[in-house]
């Protein structure tokens, strides 16, 4: 199996960012393991402007995170002198390097271990796809903080699980284990310790291998189909099903397809 080469240009100066490629698919791994990847302004940066310069080449990206934590959440140390008119201009920065990552141009697969919690849940929301390892722990500690969600968490978590899921687990400070997240929906997938990598890049090749088009549809169509009425939902997806259904590569897998030239559907 090949291994992943270190990016180049700009995601290789990114410092608090682990960038590699391999064929179509890019990692991304946080690197602030003695801070367990909390999400300091700096490294929000620097995820917003990896996610807005990925290579034509990348179809996937994989994020995952180094040491015992994908992401402890929000760098407190940042909040304590904020007023009231930063607090909103830091909200709006998560906003905008989040947004990058769940409207961007490929799909992305998150690999989660150990703390999952606050703002780390937050960026673990805005990705596509969730492969959480057995040690995974899922968490909104912000309501015993004294704080509320601020980089999405209040959309995002709450479109995965429902308003009484988010209310019991900001209000009470609950944690879920790997299996609860899974059933409450904060994750698709659980594997055991130590296998979620390599079930991340497996995902994430078999995404990059879709048709670019599908895989925007999915990533952006479907979440605002999701926010519409029924009528203008239809309407939407009538549109970007014939988006879809007219490119040259559509009509490629579909003629494989009738020919028998294609993979037939079946549980992998």
């Amino acid at each position: 199996m090949p291994s992943f080469t270190p990016a180049g240009g700009v995601l290789a100066q990114l410092d608090l960012l682990r960038a590699s490629h391999r064929g179509a698919v890019t990692h991304v791994r946080l690197h602030r393991p003695a801070k367990r990847n909390a999400l300091s302004d700096a490294l929000i940066q620097q995820l917003h402007t990896c996610f807005v310069n990925l290579p034509e080449t990348t179809r996937a990206v994989v994020l995952s995170g180094e040491g015992e934590h994908f992401c402890a959440g929000l760098d407190l140390s940042e909040l304590v002198e904020a007023d009231t008119a930063a607090g909103v201009l830091h909200s709006r920065m998560w906003h905008a390097a989040f947004d990058a990552i769940q409207f961007g141009r490929v799909p992305v697969v998150a690999v989660l271990h150990g703390a999952v919690v606050g703002g780390g849940l937050e960026l673990a929301s805005s990705c596509h796809i969730r492969v959480a390892e057995a040690s995974t722990y899922f968490g909104l500690p912000e309501g015993q903080r004294g704080l509320f969600l601020g980089g999405g968490g209040s959309v995002r978590i709450t479109r995965l699980i429902g308003v009484a899921r988010v209310t019991d687990l900001m209000m009470t400070g609950r944690v879920y284990d790997a299996a609860e997240g899974l059933a409450a929906g904060l994750s698709q997938y659980v594997v055991p310790a130590g296998e979620g990598l390599a079930r991340g890049i497996e995902l994430a090749e078999r995404a990059a291998s879709n048709a670019p088009v599908s895989n925007f549809a999915v990533m952006h169509a479907l979440p605002r189909i999701a926010d519409q009425s029924m009528t203008e939902g239809l309407l939407t997806e009538s549109l970007m099903a014939a988006v879809a259904e007219g490119t040259p590569e559509a009509k490629q897998r579909l003629r494989a397809f009738l020919d028998k030239r294609a993979a037939k559907v079946g549980k992998r």
